[in-house]
């Protein structure tokens, strides 16, 4: 957005992994990364970089700020590795994650012996925020009737459960089952949506990959021949983000990306939201971020399954490509998902169109 509308773009960019950096941050983060220097040495041009990206939403008029997560270098970062029961594994054995996952699949056929993650080995407890210095920071930098504009994004409770499943995401002598997991993630995740809120914080977003998995061709066949039911996973995903957001106050904003992955410009997951259309409204969230830039996301039929409650922003222009999108092209892109949303029979295109 800022290369369209600057001609000399204040916000320059490097590429770091799935991100996008400022050019004293990218180089700051390759020092840190080659042990030449601190993590504290990464906070001066973070804080640089998160007034130069607030100040250029406000400029654009963008009424939801977030600080671009520029203190993040993976997008979960921050979340797992504050809780007391989750320790980081950096070579976790390849055969200790579900192949059923597209990805993995890959990566076994690949020969990659490990690769990086978490596992529970105790009694998940929050003993300190995640988020909650970020958000004083981002605060700081706006002025007070914007501060209930500030998003903030978390990872979702499930994401490491799908890549590991009920029988390697957990000690079975900590918790038994599924439910007593994400029973106790969910309290920390409660604790936090509540020190955030004190603070003045009206809007989380809830970033979920795990979703989108189940819309890739012949997962749940996978899911199946590896013993595991794919509509019970996916209710089991459900349910544990519903207890993170129990009994959130009502003028607190929830909503969820569901994320088909940008990792250097690739992608994880391909298929519609066909199969997954229905039950993603049993999610107490007040609004979805879909993708559509492109194909592989499939049509917007599924649209018409949104019920009148909630809203939906519609993800149609591409951060993997450098072309930009003509405002006559993504026009007509929206009036066709409304018309898409108005064939429940519902709704008018109107309507569709305010939601």
């Amino acid at each position: 957005m800022a290369r369209s509308l600057h001609k000399n773009p204040p916000f320059r960019a490097e590429h770091v992994g799935s991100l996008f950096r400022p050019r004293a941050l990218y180089e700051q983060r390759s020092l840190l990364e080659q042990g030449k220097c601190s993590k504290s040495d990464l906070e001066g041009p973070e804080d640089d970089a998160i007034r130069e990206v607030v100040a250029l939403q406000r400029e654009l008029g963008i009424k939801t700020i977030t600080d671009g997560e520029m203190r993040r270098d993976q997008f979960f970062e921050g979340m797992f590795d504050k809780l007391e029961g989750m320790v980081f594994v950096p070579e976790r054995p390849i055969n200790e994650f579900k192949k059923y996952i597209s990805y993995i699949g890959h990566m076994q056929t690949l020969g990659v012996p490990h690769f990086p993650s978490f596992y529970c080995n105790g009694k998940i407890k929050r003993t300190k925020p995640f988020y909650v210095d970020q958000f004083k920071f981002t605060k700081s930098v706006v002025p007070p009737e914007d501060v209930g504009n500030i998003k903030i994004n978390m990872c979702a409770p499930t994401w490491f459960h799908q890549r590991h499943g009920s029988d390697q995401t957990y000690d079975l002598n900590v918790y038994k089952n599924d439910d007593e997991y994400f029973d106790d993630m969910a309290v920390a995740y409660r604790a936090e949506i509540k020190e955030l809120y004190d603070l003045g914080c009206r809007h989380i977003q809830i970033d979920d990959p795990t979703f989108a998995f189940f819309c890739h061709e012949g997962a749940f066949d996978a899911m199946k021949e590896a013993g595991v039911d794919g509509q019970v996973l996916m209710n089991t995903y459900i349910r544990a983000i519903n207890i993170c957001t129990e009994g959130r106050p009502e003028d607190l904003t929830i909503s969820l990306h569901i994320c088909r992955g940008n990792f250097r410009g690739q992608f994880f997951c391909a298929g519609g939201y066909e199969p997954i259309a229905e039950a993603l409204h049993k999610l107490d969230v007040d609004a979805l971020y879909l993708e559509f830039d492109d194909e592989r996301s499939g049509d917007f039929a599924p649209l018409r399954h949104v019920p009148k409650n909630k809203a939906v922003v519609l993800g149609l222009v591409t951060t993997k490509r450098p072309e930009l999108e003509s405002v006559e092209t993504l026009k007509a892109r929206v009036d066709e998902a409304a018309a898409a949303m108005a064939r429940s029979g519902t709704r008018s295109k109107e309507e569709a169109l305010d939601q």
